[in-house]
C-alpha cells in the first residue's frame, strides 16, 4: 500500500509509484498507435464515405461510465471489508490475550508458547491469502513437529484455533478459570474463526467473470473506435484528446482489477506484513517483552508492504 504525505496538488500530477499508469502505459500507446493510424488514413477514411460521428459515443461513454462506477465501488466494498476484517483481527488479538493474561493468571513464561500461536495465526493467514507457501520465520515460533504438520496443511490456521483452544481448555480443567470466563474466551477464538472464514471468503469469491469481461471488452472496444470518431474534426489533436479519455476508462478498469484482490501485493492491496507486524509488536508488548521487532516503514516509494 502506497502511504505519502500531504502533497500540492500540483506535485500530485505527476506521482507514479502508486497509480496504475505503471500497469497501461503500454495499453496507452496501443491507443497513440490507433490514434496515428486514423490519422494516415484520413484521406481514404473519408473517401468512403462513411463517417462515424461523436454521438454513439456519448452515449457509450456515459453507459460505461456508470458500469465502471459500479464495478469500482463493488471493488472498493471488497478492500473495505478485507480492511476491516484485518482491523478487528487485531482488536480479537488484543483482547484474548488480555482475557487469557487476566483469568489464568499465568506467568509470561507460561503464556508465551500461548502468544507465539497468536504471532503464527496471521501470518499463516497472510500466506494462505496469497497462495504462499508458510515463511520459515513462523517456523521459529513453534515446536518443529508442529511447524512440520502446518506446513503440509492447507488450511494451517485451523490448527493454530484448534491449538489455542486445547491450551484453555487445560487450564479450565485444572479449575484455574471458570466455566463462564472459559466461554467468554473461546467466543473471542471463534470470532478469530469468523474472521478467518470472512477474508477466505473474499480470497476465493471474486467478483463474477462474466461481469468484469463484458466490461473490459467494451471499455477497449470504445478506446480503439474513439479515433476514428475524433480525427475528422480534431485531426492532430485527437492524438492527445483520445488518450486523454482512454486513460480515464483504462484506469479505472485496471483499478478495478486491482482492488478487487485486496490479499495481493499490488501497490494499492492491503500491507499484510505490516498489519502482522504491528499485531506482532502488540502481542509481545502486552506480555511484557522489551526487544520489540522494529516496525515496518515505508520504504523510498512510501510503500508499506
Amino acid at each position: 500500500m502506497i502511504i505519502r504525505p500531504h502533497q500540492h496538488w500540483f506535485f500530485r500530477l505527476f506521482d507514479w509509484h502508486g497509480s496504475v499508469l505503471s500497469k497501461i502505459k503500454n495499453r496507452l500507446f496501443l491507443n497513440v498507435a490507433m490514434s496515428c493510424v486514423a490519422l494516415i488514413c484520413l484521406d481514404w477514411y473519408e473517401t468512403l464515405g462513411i463517417k462515424l460521428t461523436l454521438a454513439p459515443f456519448s452515449l457509450l461513454g456515459i453507459a460505461i461510465a456508470i458500469f465502471l462506477g459500479f464495478r469500482n465501488s463493488v471493488s472498493y466494498a471488497r478492500f473495505n471489508e478485507a480492511r476491516l476484517l484485518w482491523g478487528n483481527l487485531m482488536i480479537q488479538q488484543r483482547t484474548l490475550l488480555r482475557q487469557v493474561k487476566t483469568y489464568t493468571q499465568a506467568s509470561d513464561e507460561e503464556l508465551r508458547p500461548f502468544v507465539n500461536l497468536q504471532i503464527a495465526f496471521p501470518l499463516l493467514l497472510k500466506d494462505q491469502l496469497r497462495k504462499n507457501a508458510p515463511s520459515s520465520d513462523i517456523g521459529a515460533l513453534l515446536p518443529a513437529d508442529l511447524w512440520e504438520s502446518l506446513r503440509r496443511d492447507p488450511f494451517p490456521c485451523n490448527q493454530i484455533l484448534f491449538l489455542m483452544g486445547k491450551w484453555l481448555e487445560r487450564y479450565r480443567q485444572r479449575g484455574d478459570v471458570s466455566d463462564i470466563l472459559f466461554q467468554s474466551m473461546d467466543q473471542t477464538l471463534s470470532r478469530l474463526a469468523s474472521i478467518q472464514g470472512g477474508c477466505e471468503r473474499i480470497a476465493s469469491t471474486p467478483v463474477p467473470f462474466a461481469y468484469s469481461l463484458i466490461v473490459h471488452r467494451t471499455v477497449y472496444l470504445f478506446c480503439t473506435l474513439l479515433p476514428l470518431a475524433l480525427v475528422p474534426d480534431l485531426h492532430y489533436m485527437t492524438i492527445l484528446v483520445s488518450v486523454f479519455i482512454s486513460y480515464t476508462f483504462i484506469s479505472l478498469d485496471a483499478l478495478a482489477e486491482e482492488l478487487e484482490e485486496p490479499f495481493g501485493t499490488a501497490a494499492n492491496d492491503l500491507p499484510l506484513n505490516s498489519l502482522c507486524n504491528d499485531i506482532q509488536i502488540n502481542l509481545l508488548s502486552m506480555l511484557g517483552e522489551r526487544n520489540l521487532p522494529p516496525r515496518h516503514q515505508p520504504n523510498r516509494h512510501f510503500r508499506l508492504d
